[in-house]
């Protein structure tokens, strides 16, 4: 098995110290000895503990039980679904933790979020399909496919950005490209997640409820990273404050040798937790990623068998194909085996 280790110069970040000085011109920063990314993700996935174990659904009671005294949760009726399923309420342990009180106190931060910018009509009455298809050319998106455990996986390119596309991205008023921002997370959570979720996957109790995300920096300059900070602030701050444990492995491959400068700009948008699930995979990362992803599911560029890229529209896998057909455009739910328009 293909492990991270200083001689392939794979890393994972959260140990890196702060002030790593950029090695010559086309290696990778030096860093320190990790587990490979399968090995870390099967590790997370025994830890964190699926939904069935009787440990976890005590947890899950109590919290549910706390926010409803709170008036945070609502319960299943015969006519309506509970105000959030398991999985929701799993991810907000996990970021806390499994400290109740922390949990709870995350959760309703996040709802008085959803309440201020008014979330659920914003995704159930936005009609601009085109604009939002659009903005998915500015942020990770799916390929269609899913890694050995169920998990969605995402790609984003960040040379896919070039001038052209970034006039077009700074075009849009701030609270436009906010309000898309949001839209696009909500798809993932209310769609995505829960498609990869009814797939049978592996092991079968384990709710989807992340994504494994590769982050190709191939032909990225550090005037480009640079230009682009505070649209990657933007989105990475929303997601860890109110989509949090939606981010399971992150995967950069090709990193540039000035990438221990960028690490100490972006660091901070991340709390530890996240800190944690970014791995470097240098320039060769194809046999590390195949531990994680079937070949047959991994880009071409990445050292797989699939025929996508960035620009591309999701390539279903025949699971997802049976289950949906073809990929639906615009804000849309998957419940129960149906997709779902607001």
């Amino acid at each position: 098995m293909a492990t991270l280790s200083d001689s392939e110069h794979h890393a994972n970040l959260d140990g890196q110290a702060d002030g790593v000085t950029p090695t010559a011109p086309n290696a990778t920063p030096p860093v320190p000895d990790h587990p490979a990314v399968a090995d870390t993700q099967d590790q997370t996935l025994q830890t964190s503990g699926p939904v069935g174990t009787d440990e976890r659904i005590q947890q899950i009671e109590a919290l549910r039980v706390h926010l409803a005294r709170e008036g945070l949760y609502r319960p299943a009726t015969d006519e309506t679904p509970a105000s959030h399923n398991d999985a929701t309420l799993l991810r907000f342990l996990r970021a806390r933790s499994y400290d109740l009180d922390k949990a709870a106190t995350h959760f309703a931060r996040t709802e008085a979020w959803r309440k201020q910018h008014d979330v659920d009509a914003l995704f159930n009455t936005f009609d601009d399909v085109d604009a939002l298809e659009s903005s998915r050319r500015f942020y990770p998106r799916w390929t269609g496919r899913r890694d050995k455990h169920g998990l969605p996986l995402y790609v984003y390119r960040l040379a896919s950005l070039d001038n052209a596309l970034r006039r077009e991205l700074d075009a849009v008023p701030p609270e436009k490209r906010y309000q898309r921002i949001v839209v696009l997370y909500e798809c993932m959570i209310r769609f995505v997640l829960p498609l990869c979720d009814y797939i049978p996957h592996d092991p079968p109790t384990l709710p989807i409820s992340s994504v494994t995300t590769i982050i190709d920096l191939g032909d990225v300059s550090l005037r480009d990273m640079w230009s682009l900070r505070s649209h990657h602030q933007q989105a990475s701050t929303m997601a860890t404050a109110n989509y949090p444990e939606t981010l399971h492995t992150i995967a950069i491959v090709n990193s540039p040798s000035f990438f221990p400068t960028v690490w100490n700009w972006i660091k901070g948008w991340f709390d530890e937790g996240t800190r944690r699930k970014i791995h470097i995979l240098g320039k060769d990362p194809g046999e590390t990623l195949r531990e994680l992803i079937d070949e047959e599911d991994l880009p071409e560029s990445y050292g797989g068998k699939l025929k996508w890229v960035f620009e591309d529209e999701p390539c279903l896998d025949n699971a997802i194909q049976k289950a949906i057909g073809e990929m639906p455009k615009g804000p849309i739910t998957f419940i129960d085996g149906s997709v779902i328009r607001p």
